[in-house]
């Protein structure tokens, strides 16, 4: 099963059935996911094999570098440029700050689109603290509060969605 990206930035990605020791009164050990018991009712996947995740929440990062990857699952692996790491840190800090989260505006305004994606790819591929960095590397060269990285990493998937469409 494929990961699914949602306009509104969370992934439904599959899970793999976890198993706990037999219980006495005949219980199979199966357990699907124990995280989505802290999850409402209403926001859980139809189908119990997957899991909805939000920007932030653990594994989003991992989950939306491999949604990226099987957009695409014949681009080789990213890497990122110093031209295209300035521009995706321009870009990231004009989409945070625009009124109206102008992504395609900005996107449409790139001097190397190509350069500028894959320094974010190369940022999701890192994880977590990859993207924190690069949240606190944008505040420094762009001015302001380092995003949060669940901000960070949503404008990124905005951004590669846009980048792909």
């Amino acid at each position: 099963m494929d990961i699914v990206r949602n306009p509104d930035g969370t992934l439904v990605v599959p899970i793999q059935a976890g198993r706990r020791p037999a219980a006495e009164d005949g219980d199979d050990g199966l357990v699907a996911d124990p995280a989505a018991e802290e999850v409402d009712e209403d926001q859980l996947p139809a189908d119990p094999d997957t899991r909805l995740l939000h920007p932030g929440e653990g594994g989003y990062d991992e989950a939306l570098a491999a949604w990226d990857a099987q957009q695409n699952p014949d681009r080789e692996a990213s890497v990122s440029t110093a031209t295209g790491r300035e521009e995706a840190m321009g870009l990231v800090h004009e989409v945070a700050t625009s009124p109206d989260h102008a992504v395609a505006e900005v996107v449409a305004g790139l001097d190397d689109a190509e350069a500028a994606g894959e320094a974010l790819r190369h940022v999701l591929v890192g994880g977590v603290h990859s993207v924190e960095d690069f949240a606190a590397e944008v505040a420094e060269a762009e001015g302001g509060d380092p995003l949060p990285p669940h901000e960070a990493t949503k404008i990124i998937g905005e951004v590669l969605t846009e980048l792909d469409g």
